[in-house]
Order: C-alpha cells, then sequence, then structure tokens
C-alpha cells in the first residue's frame, strides 16, 4: 500500500521514516459472501470448501505471532458472515496483532457495532461509485445504501473508518464522487485499488494506459490538496506500485528541494511486497504470496504457518533485493522503489510471475 498524504507530509516535514518491520497478512476467514462482486478474486460463495475450524483459526494467530505478523486484515467472501469473527479478532488484538475489517458494510449494525469497535482497530468499506454504479457492480440494489448507512455508523461510533474504491473501466468516472463523498461525510481515509486480473476480475477491462495517468493523477491532485489545505482524509492505494513513481514525478515538479527525503522515503517503503511483507491465508488455510496469486507456497494444515513462510522457492525469489524480472520491470530505472509491481497481475497476463506487469502506465 502506498500511504500517498502520509509521504508527502513527511517529505515536507522533514519527518524521519523507520521501514515497518513486520509482515501484514490479509486473511479470507471465510468464502461466504452476501454480494456477487464482478471483481471478486476469491469467486465467493462460487469455490465451496471446508474452512479452518475456530480451533485451526486460533491456531494459526498464534503462528501469526511467532511469524513477526503486525498487522492482520480480516477479509472474505464477507467476514462478518463468519460466526466466530470476533473471537478470530479477540484473539489476534491479545497476540499484539493489529485487526482491520475489510467488509462491504450491509452487516454491520446498531447489534454488532460495539463489538466491532471492541475488537477491531479499523473497518475498510466498499463503495465503488455512485448508486447505480456501486449496486450493479456488488450485484446487489441498495447495496450503496447499505455500505454508506455502515460508514456513518461507524462514525457515529468513533471506529476508525475508510471507504475502499476499485479503480477499473467502468468505475473510473467515480473518482470525483469518491473524493467529493469522503469530504462531504468525514470519512478519514480513502482506499484506492486497482484491478488485479485475478479470480472473477479476469473478466473485467482495465483502463487503457491514457485513462490510467489521467487517474492517477486526478488521485495525485486531490492528495496534494488535501495536504496543502490541512484536510484530514488519508489518501492510500494499492496494486499498482506505479504510483510510487508518479508521485515521485509530480512531487518533485511542486517541491523540488524536498525531492530527495521523498525519494528516500520511497526507496524504504521499498514497493510491492508480497511474499516479504506481505502474505495471504485463504478460507481453507492455503498460504500465498498475496491474495490474488493463482498458486499457492503451502497449507497451513499440512505444514505449520512458520514452516511455510520460511522456505524458499517463489518466496526466495520475490525476496530479491532487487527482483530479477524480465521485460520492461527489468530494465526499469525506477526497480528499488516499485520492486516490479504486481506479480499476479504478470502471472495473469504472461503466465509468468517474474514477467513485467501490464499495467505500469509509465
Amino acid at each position: 500500500m502506498l500511504r500517498i498524504t502520509e509521504f508527502i507530509r513527511d517529505a515536507l516535514s522533514k519527518k524521519g521514516h523507520r521501514p515497518f518491520s513486520g509482515a501484514i497478512v490479509i486473511w479470507n476467514i471465510t468464502n461466504n459472501c452476501n454480494l456477487s462482486c464482478k471483481h471478486c478474486y476469491a469467486y465467493a460463495n462460487q469455490i465451496k470448501g471446508k474452512e479452518l475450524d475456530s480451533e485451526e483459526a486460533i491456531y494459526l494467530v498464534h503462528q501469526l505471532k511467532q511469524s513477526n505478523v503486525k498487522f492482520a486484515i480480516l477479509s472474505g467472501g464477507e467476514p462478518l458472515m463468519r460466526e466466530d469473527v470476533f473471537d478470530i479478532a479477540r484473539e489476534l488484538k491479545n497476540a499484539g496483532i493489529k485487526t482491520h475489517l475489510s467488509t462491504n458494510g450491509i452487516l454491520v449494525s446498531e447489534d454488532n457495532i460495539n463489538r466491532i469497535k471492541e475488537h477491531i482497530d479499523y473497518a475498510g468499506i466498499s463503495i465503488d461509485g455512485e448508486t447505480e454504479i456501486h449496486d450493479s457492480f456488488r450485484g446487489r440494489k441498495g447495496a450503496f445504501e447499505d455500505s454508506l448507512r455502515a460508514i456513518r455508523l461507524c462514525l457515529k461510533n468513533d471506529l476508525k473508518v475508510g471507504v475502499r474504491f476499485t479503480l477499473t473501466e467502468n468505475t473510473q468516472k467515480s473518482l470525483p464522487f469518491i473524493f467529493e463523498l469522503a469530504r462531504k461525510e468525514g470519512i478519514p481515509k480513502i482506499y484506492i485499488s486497482h484491478l488485479v486480473y485475478s479470480g472473477m476480475a479476469g473478466n473485467l477491462r482495465d483502463l487503457d494506459r491514457d485513462d490510467y495517468r489521467r487517474a492517477v493523477e486526478f488521485m495525485l491532485k486531490k492528495s496534494f490538496e488535501f495536504v496543502e489545505m490541512n484536510v484530514p482524509i488519508d489518501v492510500v492505494t494499492g496494486n499498482n506500485d506505479a504510483d510510487a513513481v508518479m508521485l515521485l514525478t509530480v512531487f518533485k515538479k511542486i517541491y523540488p528541494d524536498a525531492y530527495d527525503r521523498l525519494y528516500e522515503r520511497l526507496k524504504t517503503w521499498g514497493g510491492n511486497q508480497a511474499g516479504k511483507r506481505l502474505v495471504n491465508v485463504d478460507s481453507e488455510g492455503n498460504v500465498k504470496p498475496d491474495p490474488f496469486f493463482s498458486d499457492a507456497v503451502g497449507n497451513v494444515r499440512i505444514k505449520s504457518f512458520c514452516e511455510i513462510w520460511n522456505s524458499n522457492g517463489i518466496l526466495s525469489r520475490l525476496r530479491e533485493n532487487p527482483r530479477q524480472l524480465k521485460g520492461r520491470c527489468g530494465k526499469c530505472a525506477y526497480i528499488e522503489i516499485c520492486n516490479g509491481n504486481s506479480r499476479a497481475r504478470a502471472y495473469a497476463r504472461h503466465g509468468d510471475y517474474f514477467d513485467e506487469d501490464p499495467a505500469c502506465y509509465i
């Protein structure tokens, strides 16, 4: 994840930046869902399997702690459909692991908001555009109103919350709406996820290169406005680390004297972290370098998470610095910032995790 506004503020304030020590797990605790989203990488509700039971999940929490996992993002499917979601969240919290919830918001209610606040440090709630666009994208009429209601309920109860938006050919025109919605509603964070061609998302069309650049330029323009006007909204993007190169380019034009500070911060950040500081565990215990990888590197029912995470093979190659990549990525001058971008997207297009990322718009 690229914390755009945070990096801008830190570079301008000369604030020191320490590299993140530890790992982040995106844990799909269930494949059950109450929506049918067009971009679902998990094929939620379409692939039925035997998810980890409560005992297996609790054991995994202890393995995550031993492996220096510092953050857990509970996802799905829809994580609130799992009956023991709060038991899992409590174990994570007791293990000292910050716990975030990635939800569509439909099941967030007055009945469970206090439990969510007790066990969850942050909730990311998905809105992918105006009412009709969001409802179409999510496959359910009324989904927009339910998601917005959930965000308002979190704000009312002082639970840290942000809006999650997926950028695609069909949603790109909603970018201004999302930024205005956050400002109007007082939502303190906007997370923009770029499309990865995995699962159902393989049927969607990405933006062409010119539209892609314009969309990112708009995000950056709003981010600089928020910083300069002291608007308390954080802008974060994920799944396209070329955003860091664009940030650096725009920043240099506006603040040339602070360019070196931002460059060093981005170099320390390191770009794509799949298999290095980011890991995914799906509902059946398969471990992947990130949620979009087609292939697992192991399963926690067969080997412990610690054994898997410390194994060799593709994980060793992903942890090389710099990564040894093919095509444009292998020749890129910004490899130490971007780290080759999405390896899952490279595989989806080329059948090779170490080929170039087709969604690089630089």
